[in-house]
């Protein structure tokens, strides 16, 4: 088995999330009370009780997410003592910081505040009701991308997420992200919909926080990482801290090539991947972007052990 680590992105988020690797292993604990101490304030509290609407605000959902991701892969690493060992790593938009905490590119008390800080910056770069996204069904990606050069030709919406073949997401500001889906749809879009998001994420309207980021990436220790992450923003494998800093930065105000990335790991010879976190969002656009591939997501002390199983009849 050669095996791919994969880490959702925002959206995953529920109320409740990781309670349960909470309370089965010390390990997951442990990563839930740093987090708490590394942004001084009861993260744990606002995952496991909600409410939801406070979850849901990007500077929240960001930590708390990897916060969950990282608490399941401690206790795979610990208390289920799998010894790890992938052929590359992968996270979609946020779950790419949560790749490198894996690969101990960052250590988790950096991320967590990283994102954190992530969640509030893109949130300023575009107050409220400036920006928008949605996503098109239906079309193909490079239709889509006309479309946004059609109706935003100075790049005011544009192509976010590729997420699989039949899903793409566009960004920017919320008037030309209504006319392409308006455009899209006359173009024969199976449907399009406005997503009920917080910031236009992935566009050019994120590059004051690409800066601010870009600032911030040298107050953290950085070191290469174990096994290659294949990034986002090139759907290619980088491998030393100056090439993943600068792929992060770029990343913040491009698009997330997600289908891209899984034809890469596949073409390379990965047939399994591994979602680490909560739901099943990846493996749902993994099995869309190619046939043949297995996959396998745990956020549950149940779904853990299944996947350590897994993990050492593969081996």
């Amino acid at each position: 088995m050669k095996y791919a680590l994969c880490f959702p992105g925002q959206g995953a988020q529920e109320v409740g999330m990781g309670k349960t690797l909470y309370e089965a292993f010390p390990s997951a604990k442990a990563v839930f009370d740093e987090a708490d101490d590394a942004l001084s304030q009861h993260l744990t509290k606002l995952i496991f009780e909600g409410p939801d609407e406070t979850l849901k605000l990007t500077a929240n959902t960001q930590p708390a997410i990897m916060t969950t991701s990282v608490a399941a892969l401690r206790a795979l690493e610990n208390e289920l003592d799998v010894k790890l060992s992938p052929a590359c790593g992968a996270g979609h938009s946020l779950g790419e910081y949560t790749a490198l905490v894996a690969s101990g590119v960052l250590a988790f008390r950096d991320a967590v505040d990283l994102v954190n800080k992530r969640g509030r910056w893109m949130q300023e770069s575009a107050p409220e009701g400036v920006g928008a996204m949605a996503a098109v069904m239906g079309l193909e990606p490079e239709d889509i991308v006309a479309v946004c050069r059609e109706v935003a030709p100075n790049e005011e919406c544009q192509a976010a997420n590729f997420n699989s073949p039949g899903q793409v997401v566009i960004s920017g500001v919320a008037a030309y992200v209504d006319r392409a889906v308006a455009a899209a749809k006359a173009k024969g879009a199976r449907k399009a919909v406005m997503l009920n998001v917080s910031a236009p994420f992935h566009s050019r309207l994120m590059m004051p926080a690409a800066e601010k980021l870009k600032a911030q990436f040298e107050t953290y220790a950085w070191s290469d990482p174990r096994w290659p992450i294949v990034a986002n923003v090139s759907a290619r494998p980088v491998s030393t801290a100056a090439d993943i800093k600068a792929a992060l930065y770029a990343q913040t105000s491009s698009p997330v090539l997600w289908s891209d990335s899984v034809a890469f790991m596949a073409d390379d010879g990965v047939d399994t991947f591994l979602e680490l976190g909560p739901g099943e969002v990846l493996c749902g656009l993994i099995k869309r972007c190619r046939k043949g591939l297995k996959q396998m997501a745990a956020g549950d002390p149940e779904a853990l052990e299944a996947m350590a199983t897994a993990l050492r009849e593969g081996a």
